[in-house]
């Protein structure tokens, strides 16, 4: 069975969990070294007594999560290089559902500290990989993904085909989709939803937790994906864990 064929058929086995919407120190730390917002099963980077833990809720088969990873997550490294920021991501199926599990398995069997590095490599040729989807191509794009952390050919077609893996994948969506979750990406910072709304003034959108604008010295912050917006909703949470 071909590559394509194979993660089709993952695509439908997981198909009645899919979520069909793309777009859209304080804390203490366990013997485990997560945070207390953290599961067993998340895959997280950053000092885990951090006051901010950022979750992000995404699929690297989605293109609103390709912009944000884009755009705002080199801000988020920053903050986790200065210790503030343990930030947490966690696998939804958006997009296209194929590409996402197949990316998602892949970046499970590469070693532990090569998860991210996984993730980021699938954000920034996603593009190519929805083409290499259409022109039966995605095999030999993949395969060259993970010969470059550290996977043979052999090993990574082991991967596509370990339905363990699909399972862990599967479940990891169908616990975002039970915590709630129904578009992508999503965050949650230190258990509080932020979310978009109108904002007050009618014109545009802010981010909002609890239905209340997220709001600062320089005023409510609008919704947008930048790392400027993400700077002001991190110093927010920061000072109130602080406070």
């Amino acid at each position: 069975m071909t590559l394509t064929r194979r993660l089709f058929a993952g695509a439908f086995l997981g198909a009645g969990l899919l979520v069909s919407a793309c777009g859209g120190g304080a804390n203490g730390s366990d013997e485990a070294g997560r945070s207390s917002y953290e599961t067993e099963s998340d895959h997280a980077i950053g000092n885990a007594d951090a006051p901010v833990v950022f979750v992000e809720y995404a699929s690297v088969a989605c293109p609103h999560c390709a912009t944000w990873h884009e755009s705002v997550y080199p801000t988020i490294e920053e903050h986790v290089e200065s210790g503030d920021v343990r930030f947490v991501f966690r696998e939804m199926i958006t997009g296209q559902p194929q590409l996402a599990v197949a990316g998602f398995m892949l970046a499970r069997c590469a070693p532990e500290e090569r998860y991210f590095d996984v993730l980021d490599i699938l954000f920034e040729q996603q593009r190519a990989l929805f083409t290499a989807m259409q022109n039966g191509t995605a095999q030999s794009q993949l395969v060259t993904i993970a010969r470059s952390v550290g996977l043979s050919e052999e090993e990574f077609l082991g991967c596509m085909q370990d339905e363990s893996l699909l399972a862990e994948v599967q479940a990891a969506n169908q616990t975002a989709v039970d915590n709630g979750i129904t578009a992508t990406p999503s965050f949650v910072i230190n258990g509080d939803r932020v979310e978009m709304m109108r904002a007050p003034e009618g014109d545009g959108s802010v981010f909002a937790v609890d239905g209340n604008p997220i709001e600062d010295a320089d005023g409510t912050i609008p919704a947008e994906f930048t790392g400027d917006a993400f700077d002001r909703i991190i110093a927010y949470f920061k000072a109130r864990a602080e406070s």
